[in-house]
């Protein structure tokens, strides 16, 4: 049984969120409500963590802005259309509190806790080893290239060609018209395929 302080949202591929804070589930939320954002959560926490890791590059600071973004989700949950798609509303959280963060960052900072001495990935047992390095050679390869895109193009991007949603929604994500979005697409693919030495 749950107590009634703190919900957990788990993920067995990912990390695991244990903590609303008390003060969040305040008796103005419906017990329904509280219901639907834990189910709504449950549901899209992997893919928002998926999202906050393209777009900050770090297992740790993904895991920070998703609790920030689903904290922030779930006090504004009130405001939530039921009529629109849930994960692109997260997104939008997730998107903007990032960019605040990045905006009170100071320009010097370590990229990657991944990168320091002592930090271990868990392997996953189900798969092949060769197909394991393939991949962790590919996702550092694609993560740093990523990280060398303007904050406006990695978002488009990732939003894009991650997480597949539609130059609509990313225009609704990222508050900027259409056109925008297609030409922050089209150029950051470019500039990645630069990066990354494709032609």
């Amino acid at each position: 049984m749950q107590s009634q302080d703190t919900f957990r949202l788990a993920d067995p591929l990912g990390p695991s969120v244990e903590a609303l804070p008390a003060a969040l589930t305040s008796s103005a939320a419906s017990a329904q409500d509280r219901a639907l954002f834990e189910s709504l959560a449950e549901r899209h926490y992997r893919q928002a963590y998926h999202i906050a890791y393209r777009l900050t590059g770090s297992h740790v600071e993904a895991e920070d802005l998703t609790q920030e973004a689903m904290i922030r989700a779930y006090q504004s949950f009130h405001r939530y259309r039921r009529d629109l798609p849930f994960a692109n509303w997260l997104y939008r959280i997730i998107v903007n509190l990032h960019i605040d963060a990045l905006r009170r960052r100071p320009k010097a900072w370590i990229d990657s806790v991944d990168d320091l001495p002592g930090a271990v990935e868990l392997p996953d047992l189900e798969s092949d080893p060769a197909d394991q390095v393939i991949s962790q050679q590919l996702d550092v390869r694609l993560q740093q290239a990523l990280g060398q895109l303007s904050r406006e193009f990695r978002t488009a991007v990732v939003l894009c060609d991650v997480e597949g949603l539609s130059y609509e929604e990313i225009a609704e994500v990222m508050q900027c018209s259409i056109g925008t979005v297609r030409s922050r697409i089209h150029r950051g693919r470019n500039h990645l395929r630069r990066l990354l030495g494709v032609t």
